[in-house]
């Protein structure tokens, strides 16, 4: 019995030493994004956005006066590299958040078997699967982009608007995929309009001939295509080589110039798609278009960089606010910094949102992606784009709140 009160004590002064040390410790934040693999494109200007948040935030002074660093790691769009790349960064790297992923298939397993056993917040910029509302995740798991649940509603409506009664699906499968196809069914068909075949596609197929000629049954009048670009454009290709179809509708997956590239401006033009997007005459919008291409040239038309920003930055407020590194606090303070009520701070703005920290204020972060404000699931309300290829160029023709259905 009386080995008791030596093990409290040395338990007691392990816990002192963890949480001076997360006290003093610079902050080093994770961001797990696809370096290779379908998403290769969309990780390199993601990891930009953030490393230019990481740039403003150092140039105010840093995270409690330390400069925030950076830890990379590459999810090569595929689950089990992602959980990988996540599990150096948090017990090599010694992060103390994760901004990533950027896929869902890639974010759900990493929350699952990385976070939420580590006690480590992570913030997706990317990941859209309405799975990850009601996941298990500790509430670890956040992300600064809409449900597909709303996604699927605002792809309705543009297809309804272009006048398609009858189309066809063809999807990614993954959690992104499934859920966004099932979103969209749903919607469409309560718009009056017609799903004449789902069908799913593997990654890294050579053809996919036999996922085109089941979609082409029931007479549809145009492919709902569901996908990443590097998969997507071969499915693009022998679609139109086949004559299965001529017109397309896309998602925020193949929103992509490289399509233009590889398949030619004419067989595009006229497609439509829709992505999440904030109004780009918000006052955080246009600090973060003018910063970025002042850091590095013209903002690139691919999504999920603004949000990336926004991620970066709530997870360093978050820390400040909790005057910590810990993961526990800062996933605590999150809400704290990113919700009503509290001044409005913006992009650009942290050292005057540390100041009003320091003096017991209340801050709400009002970020380039638009309202940051995470519900009780680490959710977040948002705004779509609908977007167009015209004459090869990818071209935003509205941005809008979907309506739902009822």
């Amino acid at each position: 019995m009386t080995v008791k009160k030596p093990l409290v004590a040395a338990v007691s002064a392990l816990a002192l030493t963890s949480s001076l040390s997360a006290l003093a410790a610079p902050m080093k934040i994770g961001v797990l994004v696809p370096l290779t693999g379908d998403l290769q494109s969309y990780g390199e200007p993601a990891l930009k956005a953030t490393q230019l948040a990481a740039k403003e935030i150092n140039a105010a002074g840093g995270v409690m006066g330390e400069d925030v660093q950076i830890a990379s790691g590459d999810t090569q769009t595929s689950p089990q590299p992602g959980v990988s790349a996540a599990q150096k960064l948090v017990n090599v790297e010694g992060v103390s958040g994760i901004m990533g992923a950027l896929s869902s298939g890639v974010t759900i397993p990493v929350a699952q078997s990385v976070s939420k056993p580590g006690k480590i917040p992570q913030i997706s910029s990317a990941s859209t699967s309405p799975v990850i509302t009601s996941l298990d995740d500790g509430d670890f798991l956040f992300r600064t982009v809409p449900s597909d649940a709303f996604q699927g509603v605002a792809l309705s409506q543009i297809t309804a608007d272009k006048g398609y009664k009858t189309v066809s699906i063809i999807y990614i499968n993954n959690d992104y995929g499934k859920g966004l196809a099932e979103a969209f069914t749903t919607a469409f068909e309560k718009q009056g309009g017609k799903v004449a075949s789902t069908v799913a596609y593997e990654k890294g197929q050579p053809a996919y001939r036999g996922e085109l000629q089941q979609a082409d049954k029931g007479d549809p009048e145009a492919l709902v295509l569901i996908g990443y670009p590097e998969n997507g454009q071969t499915i693009l290709r022998q679609a139109l080589e086949g004559g299965y179809f001529r017109n397309f509708v896309f998602t925020d997956g193949m929103k992509a110039p490289e399509l233009v590239e590889n398949l030619g401006a004419e067989y595009l033009n006229g497609s439509v798609g829709t992505v999440p997007q904030a109004r780009s005459d918000s006052p955080g919008a246009q600090h973060f278009s003018t910063a970025y291409e002042e850091a590095y040239g013209a903002v690139p038309p691919k999504p999920y960089l603004d949000t990336a920003y926004d991620a970066f930055y709530l997870m360093a407020l978050a820390a400040e606010a909790a005057g910590s590194t810990d993961g526990v606090a800062i996933r605590d303070h999150l809400r704290e910094v990113a919700n009503p009520p509290g001044e409005q701070v913006g992009p650009g703005e942290f050292e005057k949102a540390v100041k009003l920290l320091k003096a017991g204020k209340d801050i709400d972060y009002e970020g380039a992606s638009g309202s940051v404000n995470f519900d009780d699931n680490g959710d977040v309300p948002g705004t779509f784009g609908e977007w167009t290829f015209e004459d090869g160029k990818i071209v935003t023709k509205r941005i809008f709140e979907p309506k739902m259905p009822k």
